[in-house]
Parts: C-alpha cells; sequence; structure tokens
C-alpha cells in the first residue's frame, strides 16, 4: 500500500532540557545547523510542501478568482459588490489597483512556499548521498516545488523577482522585478522542471510526491507558454516551433509512462473517493481525521458552497450566464461557436430546451429537478443563490463536495473538504499536445486527442441522473467527423481546441491565462462583457484595457518593500 504524503505542519523540533548556564539554546528555538541532518531535512522537505496547503480564502490554490472571474467564466457572487470587494475589482478591472490586498496576499503566500523551497534546497544540496540516500528526488522534489509556485507567479504577474537558494537574504532587497525579460523568466522556470524531470524517480512511495513524469507536463506545461512571444502590449508576434515540438514529445513521454489515463467517468476528477485517479498528473493533498481538530482542508475553496442549511455560506463563484450557454450543442452534438449566447437557461425544464454537452451539470448547480453534486434526492433551489438578483442562481461544482461526504468539514461559518485538488489532470496533457500540434499545422494528429475528450463526456451520464432515474436536461454531444460534420482546417481546428479547453477545464482557473497565452484577451472580455452585463447590469462599468488588464499590477505593499527598486507592471 502507498504512503500519503500528508500536507501537514510536520516539522518537528526536538527542544534541549532546561539547564541554568546563560549560553543554553532557548525554550522553543534551534540553531540552524542542528536542522541539517537526514531526518531533518527530510521534515524541512515536508514543510515546503505544507506550504501547498496554506492557501487559503483569498488566495486558492486553483486560482479561481483570477482565472475564472476575470475570463468571464464566473461571476464574484457572495452578498453584493463589497463582499470581498478586491475580488470585484478584479472582474470590473478598470477599479483594479495595486493598493488590493488580495493581490498581495497571493504574491506573499507563493513566495512563502519558494522560500521553504531554497532553504530546504539549500540543506538537501550541503548534504552527501551517502548519507541522505534520498538526495537526488528530494533535489528533484523541490526543484519542482519551487517551479510550481514560480510559474503561478509569472501568469499573475509577469514581472516577478527570481531567488534561488544560493542566494543570501540579505541580498534579496537588491534583487529586482525586472533583472530578467519575461522569456529569460520562463526559461528559468523551464530549468527547474527539466532538472526535476531528470533526476527524479518514474514513480514514488508516497502519493502526492511528484515523479518525472509530473515534472514533464509542467514542463510541457511551461514551453507551451513561452513558445508564444510578444510584444510590449501582449500582442502575439510569433509562435516557436521548437518550443512547440518539444511539448509534442514531452507529452508524449507522459503518455507512453503508462501511469495516466482518462477517467472513465469526468465527474470522478471532482470526488473524494476518486482523489488520486491515473487521471491525477499532480494534486494538493488535504486531509481530515489526522490528528488535528479540524483536518488539513482546501480552504482555497471555501466560500463556494450555497446557502442551504446542509452548508450555509457563502455563495461565490458564481458561473457566468455565458459559460452556461457555452456548453450547447448545435444539431449534430458540436459546439455553437456562433450563436450560442441567444436565449438563456436558468432553472429547470429550461435545460430541455437546447442541446447541452453532459460536462454542464458537472460543473455547474442548477436549481430545480437537477442532481446536486451527483444526489438525485439533493436538488438545488434559487434560495440558495447568495444574492440572485446580482449574480444568477448557478453554483460551481467541481470544488464542492455533498454535504454528507467524508471528506465535508464545517468550520463555521465555513466548511470546506480534504477532498484533492487536481492542479493538472492528464486531460491537459492531452490539450497541451492538441495544441501543440495544431499551431505545428499538424492538426489531424490533434483530432483524435480531442475526440478522446469528447467521447468521455459522452460517457459520463451515469451520475447524472434525476429522482425519476431520468435527466433534467438535454444531452447531445458527438466527435468531430471531418468531411461529416465539419471540416478540419487548422483555423476550425484551433477553434475547437480553445472551446473545449473551456469546457473540460470550466472552473478550474485556467482560462483567463490561456486567454492571454493565445494574445486575444481583450477582444474576448470586453465582446463577453458587452452581452453579459446586458444580463446582469453590475458589469456594465468593466472594460479590459489592453497591455494593462493581462497582469496583476505589483502591490503597493512589495513596491514599498523594494524601496523603489520594483518596476511596475505597465498602466497601473
Amino acid at each position: 500500500m502507498k504512503k500519503y504524503l500528508l500536507i501537514a505542519a510536520c516539522l518537528y523540533i526536538v527542544l534541549p532540557s532546561c539547564k541554568k548556564d546563560l549560553v543554553s539554546v532557548p525554550q522553543g528555538s534551534i540553531d540552524s545547523a542542528e536542522l541539517n541532518t537526514p531526518a531533518n531535512i527530510d521534515k524541512m522537505v515536508i514543510a515546503a510542501y505544507s506550504s501547498l496547503g496554506n492557501d487559503d480564502i483569498v488566495t486558492s490554490n486553483s486560482l479561481w478568482p483570477e482565472g475564472d472571474l476575470r475570463s468571464g467564466d464566473s461571476h464574484k457572487g457572495g452578498d453584493g459588490l463589497g463582499d470581498n470587494s478586491g475580488w470585484n475589482d478584479y472582474e470590473q478591472f478598470v477599479t483594479n489597483r495595486n493598493d488590493n490586498t488580495y493581490t498581495d496576499q497571493m504574491w506573499y503566500q507563493l513566495y512563502s512556499g519558494i522560500a521553504r523551497a531554497n532553504d530546504a534546497l539549500a540543506r538537501v544540496n550541503g548534504i552527501s548521498a551517502a548519507a541522505y540516500p534520498n538526495k537526488p528526488s528530494r533535489q528533484g522534489e523541490l526543484h519542482f516545488l519551487r517551479a510550481w509556485w514560480y510559474f503561478k507567479l509569472k501568469i499573475l504577474y509577469n514581472r516577478i523577482p527570481y531567488i534561488d537558494e544560493t542566494m543570501a537574504k540579505s541580498s534579496y532587497i537588491n534583487i529586482s522585478n525586472v533583472q530578467y525579460t519575461s522569456d529569460q523568466l520562463w526559461t528559468k522556470i523551464a530549468a527547474d522542471f527539466r532538472l526535476a524531470a531528470n533526476i527524479l524517480p518514474a514513480t514514488q512511495t508516497d502519493i502526492g510526491r511528484p515523479n518525472k513524469f509530473t515534472a514533464m507536463a509542467y514542463l510541457a506545461k511551461t514551453l507551451l507558454y513561452q513558445a508564444y512571444t510578444q510584444d510590449g502590449t501582449y500582442t502575439v508576434t510569433g509562435i516557436d516551433a521548437a518550443k512547440l515540438t518539444e511539448v509534442n514529445t514531452l507529452c508524449d513521454s507522459v503518455s507512453a509512462s503508462g501511469q495516466y489515463s482518462l477517467d472513465p467517468d469526468f465527474g470522478y476528477n471532482f470526488l473524494t473517493e476518486h482523489n488520486n485517479s491515473p487521471e491525477s498528473v499532480f494534486s494538493i493533498q488535504y486531509s481530515i481525521n489526522d490528528g488535528t481538530a479540524k483536518g488539513r482542508i482546501d480552504m482555497g475553496h471555501a466560500l463556494g458552497y450555497t446557502m442551504n442549511a446542509a452548508y450555509g455560506c457563502c455563495g461565490f463563484h458564481v458561473p457566468s450566464q455565458d459559460m452556461v450557454n457555452a456548453f450547447k450543442t448545435d444539431a449534430n452534438g458540436l459546439p455553437m461557436f456562433t450563436g450560442y449566447n441567444t436565449g438563456d437557461p436558468k432553472q429547470g425544464t429550461d435545460f430541455l430546451n437546447y442541446n447541452f454537452d453532459p460536462r454542464l451539470e458537472h460543473t455547474v448547480g442548477i436549481p430545480g429537478n437537477h442532481p446536486f453534486k451527483y444526489e438525485p434526492n439533493l436538488n438545488m433551489d434559487a434560495s440558495w443563490a447568495r444574492d440572485p438578483a446580482v449574480y444568477g442562481v448557478f453554483a460551481s461544482l467541481k470544488d464542492l463536495v455533498a454535504p454528507d461526504d467524508p471528506s465535508f468539514q464545517k468550520i463555521p461559518p465555513f466548511m470546506s473538504s480534504s477532498k484533492n485538488w487536481e492542479d493538472m489532470r492528464y486531460a491537459d496533457v492531452l490539450l497541451i499536445k492538441a495544441e501543440a500540434l495544431i499551431e505545428l499545422n499538424r492538426e489531424t494528429e490533434a483530432l483524435p486527442l480531442i475526440n478522446a475528450l469528447r467521447t468521455r463526456a459522452g460517457n459520463s451520464l451515469g451520475m447524472l441522473k434525476n429522482m425519476q432515474g431520468g435527466y433534467s436536461t438535454n444531452y447531445k454531444i458527438t466527435t468531430y467527423q471531418p468531411g461529416v460534420n465539419c471540416t478540419w482546417t487548422q483555423d476550425y481546428a484551433r477553434q475547437a481546441l480553445r472551446w473545449e479547453r473551456r469546457l473540460e477545464l470550466a472552473e478550474e482557473g485556467n482560462r483567463f491565462f490561456d486567454l492571454v497565452r493565445w494574445g486575444i484577451a481583450d477582444t474576448y472580455i470586453n465582446a463577453y462583457i458587452a452581452v453579459e452585463s446586458t444580463k446582469w447590469p453590475y458589469l456594465k462599468s468593466a472594460h479590459f484595457t489592453k497591455g494593462r488588464d493581462e497582469y496583476l499590477p505589483i502591490s503597493l505593499n512589495q513596491m514599498n518593500f523594494s524601496k523603489g527598486l520594483y518596476k511596475q507592471n505597465p498602466g497601473y
């Protein structure tokens, strides 16, 4: 049986006994050198992993506020515009400033993880492999973790200071956030993932530790982002074919490992009992009944639960009408690239009036006779919404568990679960490979990858039955069949790929960063606002400014801490 790497505060310190001389080590402290034993170094590595589970209400590992709110896939939700107003600023864009405390908190959270990784890595580097046989693996794990945090910093802020384990803490104040170009930062992040892929074992005994193929998958994702070269206004000026070719090769290696596959039902990805399934490439490991009062639970999704008695708070992360409508399919069962946003199903039998991709009800909680989180006798009601007049009545399902799930835990007034958060699924590996192939003019090779996801979606109906044993939504989905229901050109394949990414990964925090990578964020988001604001007037003042809103500002606190060394992102 595999051991689980629990994300917990596992840095145990043995305190010295009390002595009467003045040079005794004080109770509750430890000299740094005393941590450089094999046993304590392993605990320092665990402390780095522990930082993965330190996400909180406003610092979610999934980046849903930064990735879903800003993309048009969801509304903020909660009790009106003033409830967690920093997220309203994200959604509006025009009011987002460098004094938004959420922006500063996320920066701090990510760099705290990097600090732990760097500290542990310096200690691992300093011990011999003879004394510490796990040295190569632990080095690979720490390089992976550091790159994981830097990747998120890069897509959020773009201009970031790069600090590694060789730098003295006293030098941090002299490290600029513009020391490296965007391309150079991507190269550094890729180098960490590449090193990890080279030295990590093919498999790990402890579930939760990355292996060499985990690192390959993230290296592929990093190179995909780096491949899109952009100018100062974030317009794509070219795509690096050599990098895309390596992306394709890396994804092939992940697939050839035989360790990963699509779960037979799409919904398995979002159920506790299927934690660490073959589709999970890397998951944040949470825990419950672990000897702590409330467990190590996923607080980054705590505010998404609904207002019914079984939950009670807080109604955030509300899927947009545009997001729901995007799941519509045409008479052939293919996505409606145009016209999908005409007609707005909201609840009950509305969803029998259109055709839909089945992934809709795995993703969105819908009022009426629709099973909530796969429980036929638990039907969402419109009254579960916190502020339906402002944000609508939907709920985001992937990040929630049913109230009778063994992983569910209340910590009044909030609640969450120990269900893992799948940061990367094998489905994403297939989509990354498909995107690379399409941009390499090899779209025919991408076709079976996209169709594999659509086939799986069509086979994922078993958990969607209502209490009468039927379906409350009209499901119709088919694969792309060139010459039969589509013409599979590069342009069409690109559109299909981008649509598929939206549906497959909906409400998982990816969409905004995809739009920025493709260089279409401004046109796409302003078009979304123009339509969605006619349905939800709070968005009427929203506007995305090209060359500014692709990235968050460097927070005022960080600008002040750097004593003027950091350079602000354009437009702030």
